[in-house]
């Protein structure tokens, strides 16, 4: 069978939920025996978002071949349960470069560079070249940004130019658009879309599908007038209700019957069509049988985007333990600028995730003591790994003048120094230590019984490490590296001895976390956190019946002695 396409625009307005729609639509056609890989096409002009500030654009999501990309591709992996690779993170800073070193290299024969056909043709051999090197029976191509976009024009060019040679039945065209809710007047608007799908007209693109978002139930009244107005099928028309979980879409749109509409309009025979699986966890999520109170405390936390593989990380880990998981997003600058028992005291556990600089270090610092001090569970990520090995390290060697050499480079116990391998790099955008690299484990250690097994590979998004001269004396004194590369050369995790669990990574464990299969360490972190927290109830059991006595003892003593 030929490759065929799905395109995936959006329209009205920005963050209406595309990655999520086309990461859902891919686990339908997966759910049915087909084949699929995802591609985002990003018509920003950076290359890749590795040196973009998470206030601007959230996490950087690393594929496993070391690619910094777009987070939707985070989603993309965790609804398909598949990696990913660096074909499907495109951007236009990609496509302008490559087509400039053709220019350079005189591979045009001194023609004249243009939009049309040379920026066009290299998009349109990227999505092709994602079909053959996946072998998929279906590529999904999410577009970024809104339709109108004049970034995003070149690739609507591209999209339309591939509708044409692909043929009728190889391509769709899905368009997802809100539906504004008017209090005043208590009813959905239809204005919006009718006008974004003219947009799309504009372009020579009529979509197939039009997914309607909205906060409220969509009346078949509305879903007929956008049928009339912008000419689709009313059975094309999808209602898709913001939902209390993310992962409760797949089976709104196999509801609404997208999964079947899609197949017979591609004229795909599907294998098979099973949700229950999907079915049976979403439920185990919407009905946990405990909870955690878990802290994330980070620099970022003004926009939890930029930690979305670990919000959904600590989601996946509960669900494995039947828990629901609340996160406090805790800022370290406020954890630096109060006490910590403040803000962390009802916590039930504690994860510090990665990040750069030296803003808020200090409360990360801080964070981690309080969790080492007061047997709290931890789990560093990271520059939180970097933070644990500081917060031991002044403690073991009692003096703040301890750090890591990113943000003191005169500091008289560089515990966190640069990898060796980064010593002459001087461009900062895509030259970190990236992607998955394998990770043998200490056996006897924490780190060892959550994962069951002696090796592991895991993605890294860094330029620092553990400083090799302090390992041995650190670990005499409880910080054992109980995971390192395969020739023994490079910390990748570390514990603190006789605690619950405090362990940190040097890599990022929450970019491999999926829906049914968590990863061990989140895994690991949340059974502890759900054992510490039966004790502390256990305990408070048990004294709740001292203190009767005590107070009768108490209350004597008082008569005695007013």
């Amino acid at each position: 069978m030929a490759t065929k396409y799905i395109f995936v625009t959006g329209g009205v307005v920005s963050s209406v939920g595309k990655g999520i729609t086309t990461a859902a639509i891919g686990r339908l056609l997966k759910s049915r025996g087909i084949s699929v890989v995802v591609q985002k096409l990003d018509p920003y002009l950076n290359v890749d978002p590795g040196t973009m500030s998470p206030y601007q654009h959230g996490e950087v999501f690393v594929t496993a071949d070391g690619a910094e990309t777009d987070l939707d591709l985070g989603h993309y992996e965790r609804f398909l349960d598949q990696d990913l690779s660096r074909s499907s993170s495109v951007s236009s800073g990609q496509i302008y470069q490559a087509v400039i070193q053709r220019e350079r290299r005189g591979d045009y024969l001194g023609r004249t560079i243009q939009p049309i056909p040379h920026v066009t043709n290299e998009l349109k051999e990227r999505i092709r070249g994602m079909g053959r090197e996946s072998g998929a029976d279906i590529v999904i191509i999410e577009v970024g940004g809104t339709v109108g976009d004049i970034e995003g024009q070149p690739f609507l060019e591209a999209i339309r130019q591939m509708r044409k040679e692909e043929g009728r039945n190889d391509t769709l065209a899905i368009h997802v658009t809100l539906l504004p809710y008017i209090s005043t007047t208590a009813e959905l608007k239809t204005k919006p879309t009718q006008h974004s799908v003219r947009e799309l007209r504009s372009f020579g693109i009529q979509p197939d599908v039009i997914a309607c978002r909205s906060d409220i139930p969509i009346s078949d009244e509305i879903r007929d007038k956008i049928s009339l107005f912008c000419d689709v099928e009313p059975e094309a028309v999808i209602p898709l209700m913001t939902m209390p979980s993310i992962y409760q879409v797949p089976l709104v749109l196999e509801e609404a019957g997208l999964g079947d509409f899609i197949t017979e309009r591609l004229n795909i025979t599907p294998t098979s069509k099973d949700l229950d699986e999907w079915k049976a966890w979403v439920e185990r999520l919407l009905n946990p049988q405990h909870s955690l109170e878990i802290a994330v405390v980070g620099k970022y936390v003004e926009l939890p985007d930029a930690y979305l593989s670990v919000k959904e990380a600590l989601i996946h880990a509960g669900v494995q333990n039947n828990s629901g998981v609340h996160i406090h997003w805790v800022h370290s600058e406020d954890v630096a600028k109060t006490k910590s028992e403040v803000l962390l005291a009802n916590m039930d556990g504690i994860v510090v995730p990665g990040g750069f600089g030296e803003r808020g270090f200090e409360g990360k610092v801080d964070a981690t003591r309080y969790a080492r001090l007061n047997n709290v569970p931890f789990l560093g990520l990271c520059l939180g790994l970097q933070a644990m090995v500081v917060e031991f390290a002044r403690a073991h060697f009692g003096t703040e003048d301890v750090s890591s050499t990113e943000l003191a480079p005169e500091t008289a116990y560089p515990v966190i120094t640069l990898l060796d391998e980064q010593q002459r790099v001087v461009e900062k955008g895509g030259t970190m230590r990236l992607g998955s690299y394998p990770c043998r484990l200490e056996p006897g250690t924490t780190t060892r019984e959550a994962y069951g097994a002696d090796e592991t590979s895991e993605r890294h998004r860094h330029r620092y490490e553990f400083n090799n001269e302090f390992r041995e004396e650190l670990a005499q004194a409880g910080l054992i590296a109980s995971g390192t590369s395969p020739d023994g050369g490079l910390v990748e995790i570390c514990e603190v001895r006789d605690h619950p669990f405090m362990v940190g990574t040097q890599f990022h464990p929450e970019l491999r976390s999926r829906p049914g299969n968590p990863h061990p360490l989140f895994d690991g972190f949340v059974r502890a956190a759900l054992e510490r927290k039966a004790s502390s109830r256990k305990k408070s059991s048990t004294a709740a019946d001292r203190p009767s006595r005590r107070k009768a003892s108490t209350s004597s003593r008082s008569r005695s002695h007013p």
